[in-house]
């Protein structure tokens, strides 16, 4: 019989489900969006809403492994060469934002009778943004491939990078502090440092074999395994050094974002990441203190409008002064204006260290409340654009300008012999080509050779999807299984109807049942090469050219009408025993 422990545990996941599948989709229709339906949840089923669940200290620490997926899922969509030329936005634009809000917040605070230490680490929390939360709302807008997207994003990184020096800074004002906390940040330094060293060559020079490995079992689940393993493995790497965990699942995304197993990784790790997610921006929720946020509402309210006021400048001023337009400027003060979840790991620090007071309850409403207004504070704006672009067509143009992601004008599913030959013609052409394939072996062959070749299963919605099949302008099947091209085609029938579907059929059967499909092209390699060979015998048996065209054209025009014949009969196997027909006439 189940202990009442283990039952509980039961008990919490079934009114964790309940709360999200009830209140997210309200929140939807509403158009509010899913965060807000998730922090709403929180606070109704938290120990200061209903009570439903009394404690989050044994949630917390799961609900983080939402931010840890998503940063590995968002590591994969960057590559290093990318993620170098962001540089600027990172180390200058990120590093300029932290130090001057950190500065002006921490002056407003000790305006408002906070004393400097406090104030200051206040300020310098409340600096850092909800990397959880903005990335959420950029994906859920559709915002976050925009160069104004990748620039809040390279700031969020920066914030994520800084948490180790914010730490050491508490512990140098802190009152318990002396003359051994310079060589424990001296110390802290070099252990980070050996902590991001580890994951980068682990993950350049040795994860790609392993997946490769686990890729031949054909076993879909160790590689699920191997990705999780992957990702929280390297953020315990980095929570160890007292590094950001998300920080550290981010680098072990870039360093396999030039793998051939990118796509079916992320797909694979995506419901993981979303439903860990909806626990995380739960759990916010239910550490909302309701009765301290209603005694000191009026304080908390006006801490919010501050916080979000002066970030949102600063935001939008640096942004203008490091070549942001106007517009994208605007956007990238509304999706950072919010405080973070690592405000609260300063607040949880500076107390540890002596600088504990009750302003530090107040700062964590304040920030918890930032984060609910973030998702209203785009609504306006995008209204106020709106508006103003009604009002004046001329002078504003609200258009968001699009980063160059290379996306594939071509879907190549099978990179074989046919598969390869139908590659070489596109990409001869400049065509842009993405190809996937379940080979490994193969794969490995092609990427050697600078080829976009990836590991994935062309009966997966998800993988195609994450390969760029609603971007293709045409998907090309070239897998020699009749089947599994049956399920590929009714999936991009289904859920990428724009692509053109053009397929290999392996025989007249296949070819019969391709045409019932109506797919856009279809061909019969056996039967090309057949007629290229019967070319070139004819022509060596000094047949004239005039000939073999008349013999190709009859030949072509006898097997398209077997092939109706056996369209209309109903029967494709029949088509496939086929027959040689006597030859016509020639011509007189």
């Amino acid at each position: 019989m189940a202990s009442s422990a283990d039952f509980s545990y039961l008990t919490d996941s079934i009114v964790f489900l309940g709360a999200a599948v009830i209140a997210v989709p309200i929140a939807k229709r509403l158009g509010v969006g899913s965060i807000i339906g998730y922090l709403i949840a929180g606070m109704i089923i938290g120990p200061f809403g209903l009570s439903f669940i009394p404690s989050t200290e044994d949630i917390v620490p799961i609900a983080e492994l939402g931010v840890v997926l998503l940063l590995f899922v968002l590591g994969l969509e960057l590559k290093p060469e990318r993620l170098w030329r962001m540089k600027a936005d990172i180390f200058g634009l990120g590093t300029s934002q932290i130090v001057l809000t950190g500065l002006v917040l921490g002056a407003v605070f000790t305006l408002f009778g906070l004393s400097q230490p406090i104030a200051f680490v206040g300020g310098f929390g409340m600096a850092l943004s909800s990397t959880a939360f903005a990335v959420q709302i950029l994906q859920e807008r559709g915002h976050f491939s925009t160069v104004y997207g990748q620039r809040a994003f390279g700031i969020l990184l920066m914030q994520d990078i800084a948490i180790v020096p914010l730490l050491a800074m508490v512990s140098i004002v802190a009152p318990s502090s002396g003359v051994e906390s310079h060589e424990s940040v001296a110390s802290q330094i070099g252990i980070t440092v050996a902590a991001v060293l580890i994951v980068i060559l682990v993950g350049r020079y040795l994860l790609s074999h392993v997946f490769s490995m686990l890729a031949a079992t054909k076993a879909r689940e160790i590689m699920l395994a191997a990705a999780l393993l992957v990702a929280l493995g390297s953020a315990g790497i980095m929570h160890l050094a007292g590094l950001s965990m998300a920080l550290g699942a981010f680098l072990a995304g870039i360093m396999l974002a030039e793998s051939s197993f990118r796509h079916t990784l992320e797909a694979d790790i995506f419901p993981f990441r979303s439903l860990l997610m909806g626990l995380f921006f739960m759990t916010v929720g239910m550490t909302l203190d309701l009765p301290v946020t209603l005694a000191e509402l009026p304080i908390i309210l006006v801490g919010v409008v501050v916080v979000m006021a002066l970030k949102g400048l600063i935001l939008w001023l640096l942004a203008r002064v490091t070549g942001s337009s106007s517009i994208d400027a605007g956007y990238i003060a509304v999706a950072l204006p919010q405080a973070g979840e690592f405000s609260f790991v300063l607040f949880a620090a500076a107390s540890a260290a002596g600088l504990q007071s009750p302003a530090f309850t107040v700062m964590t409403a304040i920030v918890i409340v930032t984060m609910v207004m973030t998702p209203f504070v785009g609504k306006g704006h995008d209204a106020a654009l709106r508006y103003l672009a009604n009002r004046y067509p001329e002078r504003i143009e609200p258009e968001l300008e699009m980063v160059d992601k290379s996306e594939p004008h071509v879907l190549v599913v099978g990179f074989g012999r046919f598969g390869k030959i139908v590659s070489q013609m596109l990409m001869a052409e400049g065509l842009r080509i993405v190809a996937i394939d379940n080979n490994t072996k193969r794969i490995a062959v092609a990427r050697r050779h600078g080829l976009p070749v990836y590991y994935g299963d062309a009966t997966r919605e998800d993988v195609l999807r994450l390969a760029g099949a609603e971007q293709a302008l045409l998907i090309a099947l070239c897998v020699e299984n009749p089947i599994v091209m049956a399920k590929s085609i009714d999936l991009i029938r289904e859920h990428f109807p724009k692509a053109a579907i053009f397929c290999r059929a392996t025989d007249r059967a296949h070819a019969v049942e391709l045409t019932k499909c109506d797919v856009d092209f279809q061909v019969r390699e056996t039967f090309e090469s057949g007629i290229n060979f019967g070319r070139a015998a004819l022509d060596h048996l000094g047949i004239s050219t005039e000939r073999i065209q008349d013999i190709e054209a009859d030949v072509r025009e006898r097997d398209l009408e077997l092939l109706m014949h056996h369209l209309k009969a109903g029967d494709a196997q029949e088509a496939n025993l086929g027959r040689i027909l006597p030859p016509r006439k020639k011509p007189d």
